[in-house]
């Protein structure tokens, strides 16, 4: 009996332990190309791909999991994940909740879109997502910030004519502007936002953290974190 015991203590360590070593990366699956959710029900994308590579690198097995935007930062500070990885901007404003990693994309530009050229941008309703950048950058301005809590909902916003504008990552909107057959328009001059786009860690795990640096660093010295950002990104977004 007293083997027995042992043996299911010992068992249950090694299973508390295993868990423990289970990376959990948080993503929104909501914003193509960065991340989605595929015909297959998974996480797919630029960051898919790119998270797989570094967890390889950095030795770590990991498991993905979704989160609406609007808690993923306070869903990551009481533990429900380890990371985020989901088209973050490194910002002062986070970096004061967060730990960031060195960015794995250079600052990429935002840009409007609209039905029209001739909008106004300045005096207008925009949308933007909540909790970006882009509803920060609006909140700056003249216009009328209308804040969605997905990045679908301010296009379709623009769509439905609840808004004059939307403001985003262009590379987010380079494939609906180009699929639109000319209902919608970039509009004005592309702004640049951000540090660029990093991974997120609990102020508590800088050893974790540290781990993921590395790896991304290390597919900057090779070259792969380029050639993924041509992949999913295209040839003209900003690269190392």
């Amino acid at each position: 009996m007293k083997k027995l015991l042992l043996s299911a203590a010992v068992l249950a360590m090694s299973t508390s332990f295993a868990m423990a070593d289970t990376v959990r990366l948080g993503t929104e699956g909501a914003y193509p190309p960065y991340n989605f959710i595929n015909d297959n029900g998974e996480v797919d994308g630029f960051e898919r791909e790119l998270g797989d590579e570094l967890c390889k690198r950095a030795e770590k097995d990991c498991e993905w999991v979704t989160n609406d935007w609007d808690s993923i930062i306070p869903n990551l500070v009481s533990g429900n994940y380890d990371a985020i990885i989901a088209g973050m901007s490194i910002t002062p404003e986070r970096e004061e909740v967060v730990d960031f990693t060195q960015n794995y994309t250079p600052p990429s530009p935002s840009a409007y879109a609209a039905l029209s050229a001739d909008v106004d941008l300045d005096g207008g309703v925009v949308a933007a997502q909540t909790g970006t950048i882009q509803a920060a950058h609006i909140a700056t301005t003249g216009a009328t910030l209308l804040e969605f809590a997905t990045p679908d909902e301010t296009v379709a916003a623009v769509r439905n004519g609840e808004a004059d504008a939307v403001l985003s990552d262009k590379d987010f909107l380079i494939p609906l502007v180009e699929d639109s057959n000319g209902d919608m328009v970039f509009v004005g001059e592309d702004i640049p936002l951000g540090g660029g786009i990093g991974m997120a860690f609990r102020e508590s795990d800088p050893e974790l953290r540290a781990d993921f640096d590395a790896a991304i660093q290390s597919m900057k010295d090779d070259g792969t974190l380029n050639e993924l950002i041509i992949k999913w990104l295209g040839e003209d977004s900003p690269r190392f």
